[in-house]
């Protein structure tokens, strides 16, 4: 799919472009989403630049990421999509071009920042007065959600952490915990191989020379780009607090193991006593003390009581139980 985005004086319009259509005129923004060769053509002919396909677009070379080709400045960034599902976030890459008068994004999902900042733009023509500065504020709303990202992993980690922590009599069954441990660490590491890819994108953009890039759109990037380093450490400070959780979990899970095991170690020590006298008396000798006698079951019996009673009187004095 291919649309236009038009600045007026209420802000940014939309005008999606069927198969045949020319681009209109004094387009700012050019999205392709999920774009057919016949679109990326037209973008191609139109602007006299070459759209990187899927497979360029995953390269991780900064030579294959981030280049200048005939004054067009080509960069690839890897974003984060499908954040409110169960699936710990799903790694896209998204290819910024900046030309003379265009700015063309090449993507193949459908992130929320797109979105939220289409409905800013539309409302807000300011936001829309270049194409530089449609894409620093395009930037801007993509490191505002991994910022949102990194809050609510911080907010389940809080909660995690009063779960794991809390006294318990009983064992606890720590499965739901780790895997939302797991997830929320899958989800910063994510979170920080976005963040270094807006680093190197942003350190890219602001080195370059490209005449486009107004003073109001430097402004804007020098902010994004500050963000983009407090959040990496943010990031660095979540990912160490998973770590720490996780292993204070797998900790709590072996106290809960040890305490089972050792709960069988002493009934076994308890009932090791009076087995021994019941395997006595059950021996065929016709010899043994007390067998012939009436009130010789009893004694047995309260043998039995006292060899386990007397362990477990000492364990108690000990602190064990």
């Amino acid at each position: 799919m291919l649309s236009a985005f038009i600045p007026g004086p209420g802000g940014l319009t939309h005008s999606r472009l069927t198969e045949g259509a020319s681009i209109p005129e004094h387009t700012l923004w050019l999205d392709l989403h999920c774009p057919s060769q016949t679109e990326e053509h037209l973008v191609e002919r139109v602007l006299g630049i070459e759209v990187p396909s899927p497979e360029e677009m995953r390269e991780i070379e900064s030579s294959n990421r981030l280049y200048e080709e005939n004054g067009a400045l080509y960069m690839t960034a890897t974003l984060l999509t499908q954040l409110d599902t169960d699936v710990a976030g799903v790694r896209t890459q998204v290819t910024f071009i900046l030309t003379g008068a265009y700015l063309v994004t090449n993507r193949y999902a459908d992130p929320l920042p797109f979105k939220r900042f289409i409905a800013f733009a539309e409302t807000h023509p300011a936001a829309c007065s270049s194409a530089a500065v449609l894409l620093a504020g395009l930037l801007e709303a993509i490191v505002n959600r991994i910022a949102d990202v990194l809050e609510k992993i911080g907010s389940d980690i809080e909660t995690l952490s009063g779960t794991v922590f809390t006294h318990r009599r009983r064992p606890h069954d720590f499965r739901h915990e780790l895997e939302e441990i797991g997830q929320g660490g899958e989800l910063v590491s994510k979170a920080r191989e976005s963040l270094v890819s807006l680093q190197r994108l942003l350190g890219f953009l602001q080195q370059s020379t490209n005449e486009k890039l107004t003073v109001e759109a430097r402004a804007t990037l020098h902010t994004v780009s500050r963000d983009v380093d407090a959040l990496s450490s943010h990031a660095s400070f979540l990912g160490e607090k998973v770590q720490f959780l996780l292993d204070a979990t797998l900790g709590m899970l072996t106290i809960d193991q040890n305490n089972i095991l050792k709960i069988f170690s002493i009934v076994a020590v308890v009932l090791l006593p009076p087995g021994i006298i019941a395997s006595f008396y059950g021996m065929n000798f016709e010899y043994i003390p007390l067998l012939h006698q009436r009130w010789g079951v009893w004694a047995s019996i309260v043998m039995m009581l006292a060899s386990a009673w007397l362990p477990w009187i000492y364990f108690r004095r000990k602190g064990w139980l």
